[in-house]
Order: C-alpha cells, then structure tokens, then sequence
C-alpha cells in the first residue's frame, strides 16, 4: 500500500510540474504572444540571427515544440528559406535549456513567494497583460515546488525491487532509455519537464549517470518530433523539410552522444557540481554542440532535404487544414490569425465552385458537376476543422474583441459552407437536369445567368475584403448586394416570363430550370452579404432589424 501511494505521489508531483510548464507557456504565448511572433519572423533573415531569435524566443516561451510549429508555418508559407528555419529551430532548442539550468539551482524556497505574487497580480491585474504576468509567476511557482515534492519523493525508489532490474536493462541497452522519455517527451509536449524529473532522479541517485544522459537524450530527440506530427509534416513541403530536417539533425546528434556516452558520463562527473547539474550541463552542452557542427553545413543539408522532399504541386487532401497550429492555440491572437487564414481556403474553395457553376450551367461540361460536388465537401471539412479550432480555444484568455473577431470567423465559414451547400445541391442538380434533358437556355437567359454569376463572384471577393478589413463602407456597399439581387430576380423573371409570352420554344424547355437558378443565385448571395457584411455593420449599430440604416 505504502508503496502504491508513493507512486501516485511521484504521479502527482510529475503533473503538477507538467501543469507549471504549461502555465508559464500560456502565460507567455498570452502576454506576449505576437511580439515573439514578430521577433521571429524578423530573426529569419539569415542563420545566425535565427539561431540568436529562436534562443530568445524560446527562452521566454519555454516551448520549442511553439517555436518548431511556427518556424514550420513560416517555411510552409514561403515567408522563410529552409536554412534559417532549421538555424531557428536550432537555437529553440538551446533556448530551452536555460530554465533547466536555473533549476538546476536550489531556487525552491522562492515557490511560495512567486506563487503569492502571481495570485495577486491575477486577482488585482485589470489589464490582461498583468494577468497573463500572474500566470507566469504561478506556474514557476508550482514548477519549483513540484520539483521540491519530488526530491524528496524519489530517495526511497532507490530500494523499490523492480526498479533495479529495470535500470539494469536501460544501462545495459542505452537506446531503450532513449525511445522511453521521447516517447514520454511526445506524450507530455514538453522536454523541460522531462529532463527536470530526470534531474530530480539523479539528484537523489536513484538513476545512474550514463542512464540519466540517454534519458535527457530522448526529450531532446521526443521534442522534435512534436512539429512533425502536429501537422507540419501533412502540410507544405517547405514546412515538412524545415520539421524533418530538425528531427534529422537530433537523431544525428543522439546517436553521436550515444558512441561516447560512456566517456561523457565520467567527465561530466569529474567537471559538474552534483548529478543535477551534470544532467543540467549535459543537456545544454548537447544542444549547443548540435548547433555548433550543424551550422555550417545548413546550406548542403538543406539542398539534400529539398531533393528529398521536392515541392508539391498542390495538397493530396484540400479539405486537410494548413494553418491551424496546435501551439498556436495558447496565444489567442494568433489562433484567430491562423483561423481567419483557413477561412480564406474557403473562400478560394467557393469561388472554384462558381467557376465550375458557370461551367457546368451554361457551357454544359459535364466534369464540372462532378468537381463542383466534391468541392463541396472540401468546403464542409474546412468548415468543421475552423470550428473545431476555435471553439477548442479557452475561452477564459479571450478578451472582448477575441471573442468578436471569433464570432465573426465563425459566421464568415458557417455562411459560406451554406452558400457550397445551395451550389452544390441545387444549382448543380439543375445543371445535371439541363444535361440530361438536351435543352440549352435562350441567349437571353443565358447572358442573365452569367451576368449573375460573375455578380456572384465579384461579391464574393469583396466579402473576403470586408472579412479581412472591417471596412464600414465596403460592408455597406455588399449589403447593398442584397437589393441589387432582388433587382436582377425581379428583371430575370420578367424577362423570362415576356420571352414565354412571344412563344420562344427554348424559354418554355426550360422555364422551371431558369427561374429555379436565377433564385437560388440570390441565396448564395444572401449568405456572402450576411458571411462579412452584417457582422461588421452590425459592429457599427448600422444594421436595423430590417434594413441597413440609411
């Protein structure tokens, strides 16, 4: 029983440890989240600056999974080359060693007083920033009482039975203690809290030297793995290159390191202050000498990664999401930014479908109608990954105009996966029924048609500059659309009905088919104006119950 309840005290200490990583990094992505992100992108000019931007940012962020996934999103959108990305990605991963040696240090009599002071500076702090500050000064607080806890917990596992026989096979075959803490690096999403439990372990000397730096091995090598599976593989190839052109790298280095583990080991011991700082020491010096023999041939590795990986032309899956990061959720600014990107794939999606519409319709291209419906579903899976995305957000970081602009994106995708579904369903079902039946329209109801159609897709465009802009005016000159249709209906039917009164035998063959058309172009009309127009005016007190206020 004892036994048992050490254990999940271990347990315990290891999730409250996880937990303080987690809210430093929030604390940090919230507060401070789009400078860092500026800072980046402005460090990718070269490889030096990058490793000296990814070494900052990391270092405050403390999470060089954040930093790898946008580094990869940088590289996927052709805003940086494979070489600074990866120069980076490099230094992100010496950045993050820097918490570890300050805790290397015995810092934990200062846990109470961060943790009272980030109590009081979320209560009181008004402004987000201050609370966002608090929230930093808890989590460090709670790392270092976690690490507290676990010191003293660890010392009696030294007599456990089994753990002897497991040690004794991790020392006799490194490479096992290698794979167990990157699978536990990928399973928590963090090194700095696997590589302080390690310390911890061996502070009390319940883990052997040599076991102690395979395992710090394995978070740095689990670490990198986290960009490859959180997307950055399944996008661009600029972005998989960049995520697996660093994992490359750290599996070069950890097996260098596990040749000469022995000898490490034995000098560590002789040059570092105690088992803890060894593990400290050895973990930063690994890092930096990845860095050091990587540097200069970036330039060759990076030519070899892009014969490896050559560029797609496009996706093999266009309903899979490109921008929606995993890290980028903790700063909420850039979870809208990087929603609001995939809001626009559906937008582009849309306007295919309008194409394929005006195709199928009125050329009669019987492969549009099938493109067209599958389209459809592009729109529908876009859709559910956004909402999915955001409503996955914690909705306790919002600030007011967050949840505006997030109520805005989500209006902008819920209308146009409407507006798919009314082109899909109906508009090109009356194509496949024109095809079908043989008949064709009058030219008359022919340049109608294609007039509303390219009405369509110019509103269309200018519902996405309404959606990225907010523009007042620009919005009231699409709600303006709205009356404009019913106009065109109005002039369509008219029209149509005079031509079937002159007798003209193609107006009767497809009476039903243009009348059907020309109303159901006004829907999808309907839903572009209330996609981007009605958020905004309604934003402005400008939108009435009925009308927009003249």
């Amino acid at each position: 029983m004892g036994g048992s309840l050490t254990l999940l005290d271990l347990a315990g200490s290891v999730a409250l440890l996880l937990w303080g990583v987690h809210m430093v990094q929030t604390g940090v992505a919230r507060a401070f989240g789009p400078e860092l992100r500026r800072a980046l992108a402005a460090a990718l000019g070269d490889r030096l600056r990058g490793f000296l931007g990814g070494l900052g940012v990391t270092a405050l962020l403390q999470s060089s999974t954040a930093t790898g996934l946008m580094v990869a999103s940088f590289a996927g959108s052709g805003l940086v080359e494979a070489v600074p990305a990866l120069a980076v990605m490099l230094g992100a991963g010496v950045g993050t060693t820097l918490i570890v040696q300050l805790l290397s240090f015995d810092v934990s009599a200062l846990a109470s007083a961060l943790i009272l002071l980030g109590v009081v500076l979320f209560r009181r702090g008004k402004a987000s920033r201050g609370r966002d500050v608090g929230r930093i000064a808890i989590g460090l607080g709670l790392m270092l009482l976690a690490l507290h806890l676990l010191l003293g917990l660890v010392a009696p596992l030294a007599h456990a039975p089994g753990l002897g026989v497991l040690l004794g096979a991790l020392q006799a075959v490194p490479l096992l203690a290698v794979l167990l803490a990157a699978a536990l690096t990928w399973a928590a999403h963090s090194s700095v809290a696997v590589v302080l439990t390690v310390m911890s372990f061996a502070a009390q000397g319940v883990v052997p030297a040599e076991v102690a730096l395979a395992l710090v091995l394995g978070a740095n090598l689990g670490t990198a793995i986290n960009p490859v599976i959180e997307g950055a593989a399944g996008g661009e190839s600029a972005g998989r290159r960049a995520a697996l052109g660093f994992l490359g790298l750290r599996i070069l280095g950890t097996v260098a390191a596990l040749a000469a583990l022995g000898p490490l080991a034995r000098a560590l011991a002789g040059w570092s202050a105690g088992p803890a700082r060894a593990v400290a020491d050895f973990h930063t010096g690994f890092n930096l000498a990845l860095a050091l023999a990587a540097m200069p041939f970036l330039g060759p590795y990076a030519r070899l990664l892009a014969r490896w990986m050559p560029e797609r032309a496009e996706m093999a899956e266009p309903g899979r999401p490109r921008y929606l990061e995993a890290a980028a959720r903790a700063s909420p600014p850039l979870a809208l930014a990087a929603a609001a990107r995939e809001a626009l794939r559906m937008a582009d999606t849309l306007a295919a479908m309008l194409a394929g519409l005006e195709a199928a319709l009125l050329e009669g291209d019987r492969n549009r109608v099938g493109e067209t419906k599958r389209l459809d579903d592009v729109l529908d899976r876009l859709n559910g990954a956004i909402k999915a995305y955001l409503t996955g957000l914690d909705q306790g970081g919002l600030e007011e105009a967050d949840q505006a602009r997030l109520t805005q994106i989500l209006t902008f995708c819920t209308n146009l996966e409407h507006a798919g579904d009314v082109i899909e369903r109906n508009l090109m079902a009356l194509a496949a029924k024109r095809l079908k039946r043989g008949v064709a329209f009058s030219e008359e109801g022919q340049g109608e048609i294609a007039r509303m159609v390219e009405r369509l897709a110019a509103n269309l465009r200018a519902a996405v500059a309404v959606f990225m802009t907010a523009d007042g005016r620009a919005a009231r000159a699409l709600a303006a659309e709205k009356e404009a249709f019913r106009a065109l209906e109005a002039e369509a039917t008219s029209g149509h009905f005079a031509r079937l009164r002159a007798g003209r035998v193609e107006s009767a063959e497809t009476s039903s088919l243009h009348l059907d058309a020309v109303r159901d172009m006004k829907r999808v009309n309907a839903h572009l104006v209330a996609a981007a127009a009605y958020p905004v005016l309604e934003a402005g007190g400008e939108l009435l119950a009925s009308r927009v206020r003249g």
